[in-house]
């Protein structure tokens, strides 16, 4: 191991768990949504919904177990240009594996992964491919360093990992995310296209001013829901591009208040009818949500809209191989032909029938052979 890289262990304090049940138990919260049982989501969280994930909170969830999860993975830190950077990292024992990063977006953290890094890292088909696999956390997410001034964007983010792959031996890598990851991955495809031999990737976004002219009805569909979403559901995103630190209070002070800002997402964001424990466990939330609250960076991760919302550079091409997966439930799904204007070496794009912004959660069988299938693609197509 290389010496500015260090072995991290996650363990909060006793004192920290008992001072969350306390503030759970002690939670002051509004009455019930005044909207009837069928639209019952249309107000956000329903009191019913929240008061049944705070009690198995404070009385069910086992957070040692998660801790003990990411240590059996491996977890490091290191330093880049001032700031402590939390991975994991698991080897493959294959040796003809790749390294792979996948980064993880907003609201989600490194829980998005841990439940696919064994099959990713060493499948069960020995004709699959293999990968050594490297989860960051990003800047102000999880046990990352919080950054103290602005400036940690999606360009410097996407440098960092380069970075950070290097000092682990990996000088060609793919890369794989969604959301802010897959924002973040086309950076590191289009920026360094001499260190990233390909990408994948749920975040496919076009170029300012595409037209609707020559798109097939699906696909003007496509354009007009996530035009929809940016208009009429994305508030939380001008909250926190705009006032990071105001709703940060909330975020950092309140656990129901992180919950329900968090469980908010994960309900109108997956491929589900009334709730997200339809396809995800409670458990994968709370982790993902304790993982926040013990870290304090409600506020900080929230930051990153302050630094990079509307900032992918119109000019970015990525002409490395690209293999591309659109959701049907995503909040972004971008036609195809507006994805070519930027993506110019689109190797493989599926369009599945299940699924929505947290694939690697929802429906993490399909996530993993899609993955190994489009990263298979790309590498093919280096050869």
């Amino acid at each position: 191991m290389p010496s500015d890289v260090r072995a991290f262990e996650a363990h909060a304090t006793d004192a920290d768990l008992d001072d969350l049940r306390a503030r759970l138990a002690a939670a002051r919260l509004p009455e019930a949504e005044t909207v009837d049982r069928a639209g019952r989501w249309d107000q956000g969280v329903p009191l019913a919904d929240l008061v049944d994930v705070v009690d198995y909170w404070r009385t069910g969830y086992d957070w040692r177990a998660f801790e003990a999860r990411l240590d059996r993975i491996g977890q490091f830190r290191t330093t880049i240009d001032g700031l402590g950077i939390h991975f994991l990292h698991r080897r493959s024992t294959r040796a003809d594996a790749t390294p792979l990063v996948l980064t993880h977006g907003w609201p989600g953290s490194v829980a998005e992964f841990v439940d696919v890094v064994d099959e990713l890292a060493d499948p069960k088909d020995a004709d699959a491919p293999a990968f050594h696999v490297v989860i960051p956390s990003l800047p102000g997410f999880g046990y990352s360093d919080r950054p103290a001034t602005t400036g940690w964007g999606t360009e410097k983010i996407a440098a960092a990992w380069v970075e950070l792959m290097g000092r682990l031996g990996y000088g060609e890598f793919l890369a794989h995310g969604g959301d802010w990851g897959g924002n973040i991955t086309t950076v590191l495809g289009g920026r360094f296209p001499k260190h990233v031999l390909g990408i994948h990737t749920t975040f496919a976004q076009g170029l300012p001013g595409a037209t609707t002219d020559g798109l097939t009805t699906a696909e003007r569909e496509w354009a007009e829901e996530t035009h929809h979403f940016w208009r009429h559901r994305a508030a939380y995103a001008k909250q926190q591009a705009t006032r990071p630190q105001t709703i940060g209070y909330s975020l950092v002070d309140s656990p129901v208040g992180l919950l329900a800002w968090i469980l908010d997402k994960f309900a109108e964001w997956s491929d589900t009818e009334d709730s997200p424990f339809e396809t995800i466990s409670r458990d994968r939330v709370l982790d993902d949500v304790t993982l926040y609250w013990l870290t304090r960076t409600g506020a900080s991760a929230a930051r990153i809209y302050y630094e990079s919302h509307n900032s992918l550079d119109p000019e970015l091409r990525v002409d490395v191989p690209s293999a591309i997966t659109m959701y049907p439930r995503d909040i972004e799904k971008y036609p195809r032909p507006w994805a070519e204007q930027r993506y110019r070496q689109i190797v493989r794009w599926r369009s599945p029938e299940a699924g929505g912004h947290f694939p690697s959660l929802e429906v993490p069988e399909y996530f993993v052979k899609d993955l190994q299938e489009g990263l298979a693609a790309v590498l093919a197509a280096r050869r």
